[in-house]
């Protein structure tokens, strides 16, 4: 049962370097992001490489020194992690999900990361999300964070949920510059409010007042600033305000704690299709079937029009001297709370043909990382 919690919410914490930083500006995401170690541990997939600033309590045991935050333990060593500090601490470094390296990568031997999948393990290698790691630069007491703010929420959300809170932040959309690893999936106008290198959902109300009605699917309206009030709660890793008020407000003023050296965030991992129905090469599929595709991080809605194809395999045509036909129209829709992709054809497909269902270049995931081109093939029954 221990070994199950440690490859489950496990983090190393090593020697590193990090990036002096100011405030984020409304047209990127690509800072540091402050987070919770069960968001790392939850949505490793999409921290993987990227900057992060985290807050826990830095103990020791028989395993090692580490960070707790409510049930999550993550190992950590490193002269940065265990010389400087005890205690409550804010850590700042760039998280890896090792089981998403390759194994020849130059930070395997340098971190001796081997060795740590056969102590923690068992194992030489682990799998995606068993074993996630912070290449930490700095380890510091952390302030208490008494008031609440964008920052304050997204590093400490246990402090305040359940309570009553009135914050303000930049509007950017629904998720559109890629703060958030995924969405709360409470309505279709869930937006994230962002300050500094903290960010946060909003769900409950429309972001619609006087003299403002926001577009959550348009960057033209990002930038807004809105004061929130409402309460404070968390689910799967994702933070959110159950908003009970909406208005707009002046800009505030609250930069990222300054940092000392340089490092360039690499860039989060490229979108993948995760599952699909019907699934691959699968046979004697209903002539009335819906298909479903499901991707591994948030995708752009917009950029599937016109990237969307099907057709039938037109070596069967050839094989069985038929005329070449084509799969009844269909209508497309993302669902963004389950990242899925459905396409509702008006018609029953023709019996017994292989359909191909493609990708093309152009779809992207919200922060613009191109998705491969991508091919689905079914065979429809009798």
């Amino acid at each position: 049962m221990l070994q199950r919690a440690f490859a489950l919410a496990l983090v190393l914490v090593l020697a590193g370097s990090v990036p002096a930083r100011a405030q984020l500006r409304a047209e990127t995401s690509s800072g540091r992001k402050a987070t919770t170690l069960d968001a790392l541990v939850a949505y490793a997939g999409f921290y993987h490489l990227q900057a992060v600033r985290v807050r826990g309590k830095l103990v020791t045991d028989q395993v090692g020194t580490a960070l707790l935050s409510g049930q999550t333990r993550l190992l950590t060593v490193g002269e940065a992690a265990v010389a400087q500090v005890e205690g409550e601490v804010e850590a700042t470094g760039t998280f890896i999900d090792v089981g998403r390296l390759q194994q020849d990568d130059q930070r395997v031997g340098t971190y001796s990361l081997v060795a740590l999948s056969q102590k923690v393990l068992q194992r030489d290698w682990p799998g995606q999300g068993e074993l996630p790691v912070l290449l930490v630069s700095e380890v510091k007491k952390s302030e208490p964070l008494t008031a609440a703010s964008v920052r304050a929420l997204a590093l400490e959300p246990a402090r305040f949920e359940g309570q009553s809170v009135t914050v303000s932040g930049r509007f950017r959309g629904r998720n559109l510059f890629g703060d958030q690893p995924a969405a709360p999936a409470r309505s279709k106008f869930d937006f994230v409010i962002q300050l500094a290198d903290a960010s946060v959902w909003v769900v409950g109300r429309r972001p619609k007042g006087p003299g403002f009605d926001l577009n959550v699917e348009a960057r033209v309206d990002t930038g807004r600033w809105l004061e929130i009030q409402g309460d404070l709660r968390t689910a799967k890793g994702l933070v959110y305000i159950e908003a009970i008020s909406i208005r707009t407000t002046q800009a505030v003023t609250d930069a990222a704690p300054a940092e000392t050296v340089t490092e360039v965030a690499p860039p989060p991992p490229a979108p993948q299709v995760v599952f699909s129905t019907p699934t691959a090469n699968e046979i004697d599929v209903p002539a009335d079937a819906r298909v479903r595709i499901q991707f591994s991080r948030d995708m752009t809605a917009e950029s599937f029009k016109g990237n969307v194809q099907a057709a039938y395999d037109p070596k069967e045509a050839a094989e069985r001297g038929v005329p070449q036909t084509q799969p009844p129209p269909f209508v497309a829709n993302y669902d963004q709370g389950r990242r899925m992709l459905e396409l509702k054809f008006s018609g029953p497909f023709d019996r017994f043909r292989t359909v191909i269902i493609r990708l093309a270049p152009g779809i992207v995931a919200f922060d613009n990382q191109p998705l491969a081109p991508y091919e689905l093939r079914f065979t429809v029954g009798g």
